[in-house]
């Protein structure tokens, strides 16, 4: 008896997997990925802050120095809560195509 289900023998040349679906990321990986780019704007402050320390000699390049960590937190957490983009899903409906009257003639048979 054939079962017809065709039981994979040989592996693929290539061991990469197949994508077989278009599912978003899970939670977890989409808040790891917010967190990774929160802790990289908060690790870009402490340079601004440390250069600022450094260069308050030169009291505009110490006020520019702040000015650009001043915003940091506030774009750091607005972009780690931010929710990936939905995806555009095209829907398929069905769309009749309109009845036409038939122009051609048509044998009638009478009984």
């Amino acid at each position: 008896m054939d079962g017809g289900g065709g039981a994979v023998t040989m592996p693929a040349n290539d061991s990469d997997p197949v994508l077989i679906t278009g599912a978003a990321p899970s939670y977890e990986e989409q808040f790891k990925a917010r967190k990774r780019k929160y802790v990289i704007m908060m690790a870009c402050r402490i340079p601004c802050l440390i250069l600022a320390g450094l260069t308050y000699h030169t009291w505009w390049l110490a006020l520019g120095f702040l000015a650009i960590s001043v915003p940091l937190p506030w774009i750091a957490v607005l972009i780690a809560n931010d929710s990936p983009p939905r995806k555009t899903e095209k829907v398929n409906r069905y769309q009749a195509e309109p009845t036409a009257i038939e122009h051609t003639t048509h044998r009638v048979i009478d009984g």
